[in-house]
């Protein structure tokens, strides 16, 4: 696997940071289709639904959520898109695809994704140290996070994200991440 050196790997971090900043801000009397910006770092290759452990590091991770929103069940359905990077140079993914989030009064909420990633680690390799069994370059993506939304615009929250290819493809052996995310509603 192509292991980016530090230096490169931050410019990648800052250039994504900034088209992030670019997208999200609105221009003069105009609204954005952006709704709010989350930022996180994740353990990676946490191993609790994937049941393997494999690959090491910090995965810093950004996304975005679109708007508009669709009501359904009490809650909206929204777009998101956004990305992991691994600190270490393991498999890293873009992802995007929805979240469906409740909200109760007290500002703490709950969304559940659904969506693909492509990912740049390894579908099938003996190497022991990565995760070799991911069967295919695109994957499902299934996440879970709770949180809580305070200021009106500032939410704190605990992010977990499964990606798999959901046993279309041989092997399947899956990666989970597990971290805290700041997020900014606009």
């Amino acid at each position: 696997m192509n292991q980016l050196s530090g230096t490169r790997r931050l410019l990648l971090i800052a250039i994504a940071c900034g088209i992030t900043v670019s997208l999200t801000a609105p221009s003069a009397g105009a609204a954005s289709i952006v709704d709010e910006i989350r930022v996180g770092v994740l353990y990676h290759d946490l191993g609790v639904w994937s049941g393997t452990n494999r690959e090491d590091g910090i995965d810093y991770n950004a996304e975005l959520v679109f708007s508009p929103s669709w009501k359904i069940l009490h809650g909206k359905i929204r777009p998101n898109a956004g990305f992991s990077l691994n600190d270490r140079g393991s498999t890293s993914k873009i992802y995007g695809g929805g979240i469906y989030e409740y909200r109760w009064s007290n500002g703490a909420f709950i969304d559940l994704g659904l969506g693909i990633a492509i990912h740049n680690g390894e579908t099938d390799t003996d190497d022991p140290d990565d995760k070799n069994l991911l069967g295919s370059p695109v994957l499902f993506r299934v996440s879970i996070e709770p949180g809580i939304t305070f200021k009106q615009h500032h939410r704190l929250s605990v992010m977990f994200d499964h990606v798999s290819n959901g046993y279309l493809a041989d092997p399947n052996e899956g990666l989970d991440t597990l971290g805290i995310r700041y997020g900014y509603r606009f």
